[in-house]
C-alpha cells in the first residue's frame, strides 16, 4: 500500500498567512501595476485638451466608429451565439457535435492575426466564396471596412457567446427539463419557463465581455479596416505612439477608452454578474426537449452545419495556402527560414512566462478568494478583472510612458510584454482554475480539518487531482493568447525583431502572400503544439476515487 504521511498543525505551507500572504502580494501588485499605468497616463494627458477632443473631426469618428462597430459585433455575436447554443441544447446527438463544441472552445486561443488571413483567402477580393458569389448574384463584397471587421469579430466571439450560453442552458435542473417534457412545452412558452431565466443570469456578463473585445480589438482593424474611416480608438493609440510620436494624444484616447471599459467592467464587478465567463465542459443528463423533432431538427441540423462551415473554411484555407508556403520556406531556406526560425524562438521567450505568470497569479488570488473575508474576496475579484477594466493597449502605454526613459534595452521591452499579456490572460485562466479549486465539498473539507490534512498536504492529495487538467488546460490557453498576440508586441517591439504574428503581419503588409500563408499555417501548428504538449499526460485518472481513497488511508492509519 502507498505510504501517505501522517501530518499535523506543523504541516509545510500550513500557516495561514501562506494561504492570504502570497495572493495578497499578486493582488495588490496586479492593482499597483494598473494604477500606476492609468497615473501615467493622467500625468502625461494635458486635461484641458479634453474640451479638443469633441472639437476634432477626427477624433470625433474615430471615438464614434469605435463604439459603433463594438455595438454591431456584440449584438450580432449574441444573437448567433443565442441560436447555437439553443440548437446544440436541443440537438444533444448532433453528428460532429464534440468537434463544434471543440472549434469553439478553441476560438479564444486562436490567434487573431491567422483567422484574419483565413477570412481573407474566403471572404477577400480573390476569395473563393467572394468570386462565386460574385458570379451567381449581383451582389458585390468588400471585406475592408466595417463589413470585415464585423465578421471578424463575430468569427471570434460566437462561438464564445454560444459556449458560455451554452453553459448556462445546461445547467438546468434535470427534474425541470424533464417535466417541461413531460408537459410538452414548445416556442415561446419553454423559452419563457426554461431558458429565459438560465440565459438572464449569465446575458448581462457576456455582453460585457464580448463588447469589451470588440472595442479593444486591434489586429482585426489593422489588417481589415481599409483606412482613416475605420480606425478604432486601439488603432490610433498606436498611430499616435509609433508615428505621430505624439504622447499626449495617446494618452488622452487611452483616457477615454479606460473610462468606457473601467465603467462598464465596474458596474459588472459590483452586481456580481461577471462570474461564468469562461467556458468549460459540464456534462449533463440528456433530456429530449419537445421542440427537437420534425422541422426543427432539420433546421438545427442546418444552423449548425452552416455555423460549423463558417468556423471551418478559414482554418482550411490557412492550411492549402500554407503548405505550399511551408514547402518553399524549408526547400529554399534562406533568410524566409531564418526569420521565422528567430521569430518563433522570440515568440516562446513571451508566451511561457507569460502563461507561468497568469496561471500562478490566478492560483494566489483564488486562494486568496477563498480563504480570505469579504473584503479580501472583493480585492481578488477586481485585481482578476482589472485586465479586462484596463485594456492592454492602454496599460502598455501608460507603462511606456512611465518607464519610456529607462526601456532602451530589447530584453526589456520584452519582458514587459510578457508581463502584459499573462495580465491579459488572467481573467481568463481565473475562470477556468475557479471551479476545481472550489469544488471540495463541506464533508471532504470537514473530514481533512479532523485529520489535520492541512498545507502542502492538503494541495498534494485533494487540490492536486482535481487541478492537474485545468491546470495543464489554463497553461496551455496562457500560452497560447501570448503565441498569438499582435497589439502589446507592436506597440512595444521592433520590426526587425518581430514574433510570429509581427512577421505574419509584416508579410501581409508587404503582399507576400505564399510567405504569410506559410507562417500563419506554422502559428496554428505551434498552437496545436502548445495545447497537445500541456495536456499529452492526459490526467484521466478518477479524481473523486483518488480523493476517497487518500481518506480512507488516513483515517485508518490515524486510528491505527
Amino acid at each position: 500500500m502507498r505510504h501517505i504521511p501522517l501530518v499535523s498543525n506543523r504541516a509545510p505551507l500550513s500557516h495561514p498567512g501562506w494561504q492570504i500572504g502570497p495572493g495578497l502580494v499578486i493582488a495588490g501588485s496586479l492593482l499597483a501595476l494598473t494604477i500606476a499605468g492609468v497615473a501615467a497616463l493622467l500625468w502625461q494627458a494635458q486635461l484641458p485638451e479634453i474640451s479638443g477632443l469633441w472639437q476634432n473631426r477626427y477624433l470625433n469618428n474615430v471615438i464614434r466608429f469605435t463604439v459603433w462597430q463594438a455595438t454591431l459585433s456584440t449584438v450580432l455575436s449574441l444573437v448567433l451565439g443565442l441560436f447555437i447554443a439553443l440548437a446544440l441544447v436541443r440537438q444533444p446527438r448532433f453528428p460532429g457535435r464534440s468537434l463544434l463544441l471543440r472549434m469553439m472552445e478553441l476560438s479564444l486561443a486562436l490567434p487573431t492575426i491567422v483567422a484574419v488571413s483565413g477570412l481573407v483567402g474566403v471572404f477577400g477580393r480573390n476569395g473563393w466564396l467572394t468570386a462565386v458569389m460574385e458570379h451567381w448574384t449581383t451582389v458585390r463584397w468588400n471585406l475592408y471596412g466595417l463589413n470585415g471587421i464585423v465578421l471578424a469579430h463575430v468569427f471570434f466571439n460566437a462561438p464564445l457567446a454560444g459556449r458560455i450560453l451554452l453553459q448556462a442552458l445546461e445547467s438546468v435542473p434535470a427534474p425541470r427539463r424533464r417535466v417541461a417534457s413531460q408537459l410538452g412545452l414548445k416556442g415561446w412558452w419553454l423559452w419563457r419557463t426554461l431558458d429565459w431565466p438560465a440565459v438572464r443570469q449569465v446575458l448581462p456578463g457576456i455582453a460585457a465581455l464580448v463588447f469589451t473585445l470588440c472595442f479593444t480589438s486591434f489586429a482585426i482593424v489593422m489588417t481589415l479596416g481599409g483606412g482613416p474611416a475605420s480606425t478604432t480608438l486601439e488603432v490610433a493609440i498606436y498611430q499616435s505612439l509609433r508615428f505621430d510620436f505624439d504622447f499626449g494624444r495617446a494618452a488622452l484616447l487611452a483616457i477615454v477608452q479606460l473610462l468606457i471599459c473601467g465603467a462598464i467592467w465596474l458596474l459588472m464587478v459590483r452586481r456580481g454578474l461577471t462570474a461564468n465567463l469562461s467556458p468549460e465542459r459540464r456534462f449533463s443528463e440528456t433530456i429530449l426537449r419537445p421542440d427537437s423533432l420534425g422541422t426543427a431538427r432539420v433546421r438545427d441540423a442546418t444552423l449548425l452545419l452552416c455555423f460549423t462551415l463558417f468556423l471551418l473554411l478559414p482554418l482550411i484555407t490557412v492550411l492549402f495556402r500554407g503548405l505550399p508556403g511551408l514547402a518553399s520556406v524549408a526547400v529554399d531556406g534562406g533568410n524566409p527560414l531564418a526569420d521565422l526560425a528567430d521569430a518563433t524562438l522570440r515568440s516562446f521567450a513571451i508566451a511561457l512566462p507569460a502563461g507561468a505568470f497568469s496561471v500562478l497569479s490566478a492560483l494566489l488570488v483564488l486562494a486568496l478568494a477563498s480563504r480570505g473575508g469579504t473584503n479580501l474576496s472583493r480585492l481578488s475579484s477586481v485585481a482578476t478583472a482589472a485586465p479586462l477594466m484596463v485594456p492592454p493597449i492602454v496599460l502598455g502605454t501608460g507603462l511606456f510612458l512611465l518607464l519610456r526613459p529607462a526601456l532602451g534595452h530589447t530584453f526589456q521591452g520584452l519582458a514587459l510584454v510578457a508581463l502584459i499579456n499573462g495580465l491579459m490572460a488572467l481573467p481568463f485562466v481565473t475562470q477556468l482554475l475557479k471551479g476545481p479549486l472550489t469544488s471540495l465539498d463541506d464533508a471532504t473539507t470537514r473530514q481533512a480539518n479532523q485529520l489535520g490534512l492541512l498545507g502542502w498536504y492538503r494541495w498534494r492529495w485533494l487540490h492536486w487531482p482535481r487541478l492537474k487538467r485545468p491546470l495543464a488546460l489554463a497553461m496551455a490557453y496562457g500560452t497560447g493568447l501570448s503565441l498569438g498576440d499582435f497589439g502589446v508586441i507592436a506597440l512595444f517591439g521592433t520590426p526587425g525583431q518581430p514574433t510570429v504574428p509581427v512577421l505574419l503581419y509584416q508579410q501581409l503588409g508587404s503582399y507576400r502572400m505564399e510567405l504569410a500563408a506559410g507562417t500563419a499555417l506554422w502559428l496554428v501548428a505551434l498552437l496545436l503544439l502548445v495545447f497537445a504538449a500541456f495536456n499529452l499526460p492526459g490526467y484521466r485518472g478518477k479524481q473523486n476515487k483518488h480523493q476517497r481513497d487518500t481518506l480512507k488511508t488516513l483515517a485508518e492509519a490515524r486510528h491505527a
